[in-house]
């Protein structure tokens, strides 16, 4: 187990029966809201795709936190994966299902230059419709998926699958 792997488990919160009966939340806020363990989280988000890519997508909301913060430490910019309707000009979006209806991610083309190696970040890879999404939006604005990293894969839910061909890691998997 590595160091970040060891600070997941030992910070990350367990919450039954939230946000509805039968369900099992796992809340990485301690995580995030300890400064050695975040630091520890974000380097080994990014430790297996050093060198391999240009800039970070970050999807809203928890993966703005770890973007960020993987950007400044990888020397790259930022890209924000925003929620429908937020971002301004020419923009392109990606709807996905949910459990109970749909959502839109939204990116502009114009943020990078074409070609550019984006590594997308996430807090939960869980049934991957959300990085499915992000994806398929930055293949569609002209950029690469260098990878994906995630802090905590539920792996019974199948995100994975999803997913079949990237390289994906993850620090915890459960």
């Amino acid at each position: 187990m590595s160091n970040a792997t060891d600070v997941v488990m030992q910070r990350m919160l367990t919450v039954p029966d939230f946000p509805s009966e039968g369900i099992l939340f796992r809340d990485l806020t301690p995580v995030f809201a300890h400064g050695a363990s975040f630091r520890s989280v974000v380097d080994g988000l990014i430790e297996p795709f050093v060198g391999k890519f240009d800039a970070v997508a970050g999807l809203e909301a928890r993966g703005f936190l770890l973007a960020a913060a993987a950007a400044i430490d990888g020397g790259v910019g930022v890209l924000p994966i925003r929620k429908g309707g937020k971002l301004p000009g020419d923009i392109i979006g990606e709807t996905y299902d949910l459990e109970y209806g749909s959502a839109t991610l939204e990116v502009n083309p114009a943020s990078l230059p074409a070609g550019s190696r984006v590594l997308v970040l996430d807090d939960v890879l869980a049934t991957g419709g959300t990085i499915g999404a992000s994806v398929s939006l930055i293949e569609r604005a002209g950029w690469e998926v260098a990878g994906i990293a995630v802090v905590l894969e539920l792996e019974a839910l199948a995100g994975r699958e999803r997913l079949a061909g990237r390289d994906i890691h993850a620090l915890v998997t459960l």
